[in-house]
């Protein structure tokens, strides 16, 4: 990209979208790397996975603190705060969405409309957020210290990169890339939690059997799109035992015929699956915003015929 940079831009862009697919494939190493199953070694796990990192731009350590916080309490209805900000494998029920203010549900539908949620936050998330530690208790002494210490390498390995090349044409290459993955990357996450028959469940009813079988999605896609994603499309899999890595994830799933009856999404249902954000108890579904809105203009008007 860098060489081809000196004949046109616009040549270089179509490579970012490869090395895109490749960035996404590492991030999944470096997943499997936090819940030490890509190799038996634990040092091994935590070298990778560090070294993954500095592609990603993602704190290793942070992350991994961050990620199993989610593997705690994902489809908790009674558990949503545990998992912190985080808004892509989360969700409002509709009778909460219907208290709040009009101002605040207007906020809440631009944070969660797909293009402002899946295009324009990803990029800000892995380039400018995790630069510090926005979502850090304060015990996390050790993961503070990963994200300064990540950031005192990116900016060693990028200003070398800058001082040798020269830092335009470091952005030219490195940003569409990061762009492109990051905006992969969080879809991928988001439609495996939020799908319109996605199960989520008080407290008293959640079971990690439960909640991985019926909260999370089989992702069935072209074979060569499955390998760029690390096989993350048997997220049902991954969430039963996070200790199986990738690369047996599909076998795993093939073996077992329980795990044959997940909801399963394709690339186009998966694009759809975006507008859903609302867990409606008496539909025990999620809806899009629209539907949560007509509904309560029904119910106002219902009201007001009551009145009358």
């Amino acid at each position: 990209m860098n060489l081809c940079l000196a004949v046109s831009l616009w040549i270089t862009l179509p490579i970012s979208v490869l090395a895109a697919g490749f960035l996404v494939r590492i991030f999944i190493i470096q997943h499997d790397c936090g819940h030490r199953s890509f190799f038996r070694s634990r040092r091994a796990n935590e070298l990778i996975g560090s070294l993954c990192s500095l592609m990603t731009l993602t704190p290793y350590a942070f992350w991994r603190r961050q990620h199993a916080r989610h593997h705690g309490s994902w489809n908790n209805l009674d558990r949503r705060a545990a998992s912190g900000l985080d808004i892509y494998s989360s969700c409002m029920t509709v009778a909460e969405y219907r208290a709040l203010e009009r101002w605040r549900r207007y906020l809440v539908r631009l944070t969660n409309h797909p293009i402002v949620a899946n295009l324009l936050l990803p990029p800000l998330v892995f380039v400018i957020l995790y630069r510090v530690p926005f979502d850090a208790a304060k015990g996390w002494r050790r993961e503070r210290r990963g994200v300064y210490l990540t950031n005192l390498a990116l900016a060693v390995l990028i200003g070398s990169l800058g001082l040798a090349l020269g830092f335009g044409r470091v952005a030219a290459v490195q940003l569409p890339i990061m762009v492109i993955a990051s905006i992969v990357g969080v879809w991928l996450f988001s439609i495996q939690h939020r799908f319109e028959h996605a199960q989520w469940m008080p407290d008293a009813s959640w079971s990690f059997a439960a909640a991985s079988l019926g909260g999370t999605s089989y992702l069935r896609l072209p074979r060569l799109l499955q390998w760029f994603t690390g096989n993350i499309g048997f997220h049902h899999v991954h969430h039963v035992n996070p200790r199986i890595p990738n690369y047996r994830l599909e076998e795993c799933h093939n073996a077992d015929a329980g795990f044959q009856l997940v909801s399963t999404l394709t690339l186009c249902t998966a694009i759809q699956a975006l507008r859903y954000a609302l867990w409606d108890s008496g539909l025990d579904r999620l809806v899009p915003f629209r539907f949560a809105a007509a509904n309560s203009r029904c119910l106002r008007r219902l009201n007001q015929h009551s009145g009358d």
